[in-house]
């Protein structure tokens, strides 16, 4: 590593993430026996799969439902994001009104706001621990241009129905109040955010679905999903539903392969922060996000270090994953680059822990929950990064699907959206480096000066549609 970065004395990369270390890592589950029957197949135990489980046993108690994971519950996404159960669409309500119309896209946004409430309800009915603060996110402009993106984007979402009390613009006295961002020009903020530790909702939710009499098989991957079949190695599930909720790893199955892009995001967090903390402020424990294109975000944990996310090697060629979570020298640098721009008392300190993890893009960045009653074949994912609290979204609809209740959330606009593939290689390679060397060209230009948005960023948004 280079010495650019202080790194802790018992620093980490990889080995999943640091929210697992905190932990410890579980031991390993059993896999699956043989050939079994049940009512309902789940592929995939992160929060999209053990959400689906547990609104339907609570529904059905006499439901058979079997979740099958390739390594671990929360292994994937779930156990490595950052911790963000935020209520932003993945997309955008222009997207989702094209299809269905305004009002329900409208709707859709709202749903999602609630769905914030019900995860911090179902965490304290049922005894998960997983340090819950709903403090709002903070989002800053450091420089002109990201000043004029943050007001358009406050000027958006009003006209799509945020009101004052979704979000507002913070004045200085208040801005620096919350926390102390170096260069920060403007701010706004929302209530509808709060903060989680990923690993400890994904293993309080394993507990409760097994508690509730649910099986889940680990160490069994799927290698196949055909009309009311789990295909695995071990041997075959059959039920009257599958579900495919693999997100980030659903390029290795091959039927699946062009379906939804598997994009990296990583993450470094501090040690201890202590006194440093008088210099940094954020004693509401909102998460704190920025208006650049090339993005970041943050957390203040429950330890008091600051776990701090964005892309690094966005895309890996033909879809592969580094399923460790290890990270790119590069990456990390350019991390805590960040992050000590943003918190120049955080050079005392060091780095801990690095990971990676994937998320699920699909080609038009919206995502989508389906399924098929011919088949049996069902999914939900595509959340592109906001799936904390979209994957509970998920698991209630998809109750709502597979009980064929006729509700408010089986005809939301996101149901049954199609959307065509990926490119083949190597086309998406090159697609997604350009957009994201794009992004940082543009980012580069306006902390430079710039005062308006990047041409640069615009030719980026085109090359993928986002």
């Amino acid at each position: 590593m280079s010495t650019r970065v202080p790194l802790s004395r018992d620093f980490v990369n990889g080995d999943v993430s640091f929210w697992y270390r905190s932990l410890g890592l579980p031991p390993a589950g059993e896999p699956l026996g043989g050939d079994r029957d049940a009512d309902v197949a789940i592929v995939g135990a992160g929060y999209t799969g053990l959400w689906t489980a547990y609104y339907l046993k609570k529904a059905d108690p006499g439901l058979r439902v079997v979740v099958l994971e390739k390594e671990f519950a929360g292994y994937g996404a779930s156990g490595r994001n950052g911790g963000w159960l935020v209520g932003e669409l993945a997309g955008t309500p222009e997207r989702y009104a094209r299809t269905h119309g305004v009002d329900a896209a409208k709707r859709l946004q709202r749903v999602m706001f609630e769905a914030i409430d019900e995860v911090v309800s179902v965490a304290e009915k049922e005894g998960v621990d997983a340090d819950i603060v709903k403090g709002g996110v903070t989002t800053v402009a450091t420089n002109a241009a990201q000043d004029r993106r943050l007001r358009e984007l406050l000027a958006h979402e009003r006209h799509w129905g945020w009101t004052e009390e979704d979000v507002r613009l913070l004045d200085p006295a208040e801005r620096e109040g919350r926390l102390r961002v170096d260069g920060a020009v403007s701010a706004i903020w929302s209530p509808h955010c709060a903060r989680i530790q990923p690993a400890k909702l994904a293993r309080g939710l394993a507990r409760t679905v097994r508690d509730l009499g649910v099986e889940i098989f680990e160490r069994t991957p799927v290698t196949e999903i055909a009309p009311r079949e789990a295909r695995t190695p071990y041997g075959t599930v059959r039920a009257e539903y599958v579900i495919r909720a693999t997100e980030g790893f659903t390029a290795g199955l091959r039927q699946y392969h062009r379906a939804w892009l598997p994009m990296n995001s990583s993450m470094i967090v501090t040690e201890p922060l202590g006194d440093l903390w008088d210099a940094i402020g954020w004693e509401g424990c909102e998460l704190l996000g920025d208006m650049a294109h090339y993005y970041m975000y943050a957390q203040r944990t429950a330890d008091g270090r600051i776990a701090f996310g964005g892309r690094g090697k966005p895309y890996l060629y033909g879809s592969r994953v580094d399923d460790r979570g290890h990270t790119h020298t590069w990456t990390i640098e350019a991390l805590w680059e960040l992050l000590t721009g943003m918190f120049p008392a955080v050079r005392a300190s060091r780095v801990a822990h690095a990971w990676s993890g994937v998320l699920g893009v699909p080609r038009d960045w919206c995502a989508t929950v389906h399924v098929d009653h011919a088949t049996g074949v069902g999914w939900a994912g595509g959340y592109t990064g906001h799936g904390v609290t979209t994957t509970n979204l998920a698991g209630r609809t998809l109750r709502d699907l597979i009980l064929r209740e006729d509700t408010e959330l089986a005809s939301l606009p996101w149901v049954g959206r199609r959307v065509r593939g990926w490119e083949v290689e190597p086309l998406r390679w090159i697609g997604v480096h350009a957009m994201y060397d794009l992004y940082r060209r543009a980012d580069a230009r306006e902390k430079a000066g710039l005062d308006r948005t990047s041409v640069l960023a615009r030719v980026a948004d085109s090359i993928t549609g986002r």
